[in-house]
């Protein structure tokens, strides 16, 4: 009897123990739950109201440092430009204004350049950085990215120089020769020499405010506005017959062709003049008595078909170094051969944004001594192709062909075709 009774109170003690235990289990659990979490405390619990919904609309990154210099909250865009690492804000010198600011209330503004992350080619990346105090305890850093915006008024400079050393020189040209004729007045043959010469320079300065007027409507433009399906057969005629003349005169014969009946999307006038820069440029580049050839075709692309027109010429060819700054405004392969040619240096950079502002590009493959192959790529008009579409033509074009397998340009000899399905080229005299 006595060790049923001991049996039951041992029994009833660790029910009393089991029952204790799990309640303090319960309260412990329960006590965890309301205690506020990391993330908490560095969002919703800290920020005052609303901030966090304003900071998650902000162009600028934007980072939040409490008292201690934790980050309490920090944008995408903030860890992009590297300003945050292991929840410490990575710039000293912001982190110096964080602390004057939180010791005096006072804002603080600031411009900067600090290393790109990751680049290791010493590329500067230039930023604006405003801290103000948020609440009692916190700091707002507010950066905006200024390196495109620096990048583009570095251009913008250039390209205001490059405009008034190219104005200058025909312009002075023509002062100094007219006051040749004025001193050559009683000499008929100097007055018509030198009047010769003016009008050289007058053309020539027509041509660069013409070009220049050209780049500055390409730019501005959005040349999709009046797009219409533009046909390809047309570009080429117009390219050509603008060109005629000095091709004529160097006896460098121009074919055309390639698949016929093609139409390409965009704004006709634009089209025209890149399609003519590429062609004129390839006739005012190659020796006397050689052939520029001028071909189109369609190629399928993962996002579209596109149309590529290639202009081949046999000329002296594009060095490596110079391949990369081609389509730069105002620069020049060789100046004295510009000069001798008329060329003002816009012309390619007309033909990349016609290009661009398209939805398309331009490339180049070239050699020297082999030529070069300018290739115009754009995406073809929906209803250019159908069931109708006529039997390719061949153009011979010497000095580079199309290497369709790597999508880039490749040499091939002089007699090879640029694209070898066609058959053989109208030529054009």
């Amino acid at each position: 009897m006595d060790v049923n009774a001991a049996v039951a109170a041992a029994a009833a003690i660790a029910g009393v123990l089991t029952g204790v235990i799990a309640m303090l289990a319960f309260r412990f659990s329960e006590r965890e739950q309301k205690r506020p979490t990391r993330s908490s405390l560095h969002t919703d619990a800290v920020l005052p109201p609303g901030v966090d919904t304003v900071l998650s609309v902000l162009r600028s990154s934007a980072v939040v440092l409490d008292e201690a210099d934790a980050v309490v909250k920090a944008s995408s865009a903030a860890y992009a430009l590297g300003l945050v690492r292991g929840g410490k804000l990575a710039v000293e010198p912001m982190l110096q204004m964080a602390r004057d600011t939180r010791r005096d209330g006072e804002i603080r503004q600031v411009e900067l350049d600090l290393p790109r992350r990751g680049t290791g080619r010493g590329e500067a990346l230039a930023v604006s950085a405003r801290v103000a105090p948020l609440g009692s305890r916190l700091v707002l850093l507010l950066v905006e990215d200024l390196t495109e915006a620096r990048r583009i008024e570095a251009v913008r400079r250039d390209f205001v120089a490059n405009v008034s050393h190219e104005l200058k020189t025909p312009v002075g040209a023509l002062s100094l020769l007219s006051e040749a004729v004025m001193d050559a007045s009683d000499d008929p043959e100097a007055v018509q020499r030198f009047a010769g010469r003016m009008q050289i320079e007058a053309t020539r300065l027509t041509s660069l405010v013409q070009e220049l007027i050209d780049l500055s409507r390409v730019q501005n433009d959005d040349p999709l506005e009046d797009a219409e399906p533009v046909r390809v057969d047309e570009l080429v005629a117009e390219a050509v017959d603008r060109c005629r003349h000095q091709a004529g005169a160097k006896q460098i014969t121009m074919a055309a062709g390639g698949t016929a009946d093609l139409r390409v999307w965009g704004n006709r006038g634009q089209l025209a003049a890149a399609l003519g820069n590429l062609v004129e440029n390839a006739v005012n580049y190659s020796p006397a008595r050689t052939r520029v050839g001028i071909a189109a075709r369609s190629v399928n692309a993962p996002g579209g078909d596109h149309i590529e027109i290639a202009v081949t010429d046999q000329g002296i060819g594009i060095s490596d170094k110079d391949k990369e700054r081609i389509f730069e405004r105002f620069y020049r392969v060789d100046p004295a051969r510009s000069r001798a040619t008329g060329g003002t240096g816009l012309g390619l950079a007309i033909v990349k944004h016609v290009a661009a502002s398209h939805g398309g590009e331009v490339t180049v493959w070239s050699a020297e001594g082999q030529g070069s192959t300018f290739t115009l790529r754009l995406p073809e008009a929906g209803a250019a192709r159908g069931a109708h579409q006529q039997p390719a033509r061949e153009t011979r074009a010497g000095g580079a062909g199309l290497d369709e397998e790597a999508g880039r340009s490749t040499p091939t000899s002089p007699e090879s075709t640029a694209y070898e399905t066609l058959p053989a080229p109208e030529v054009l005299p």
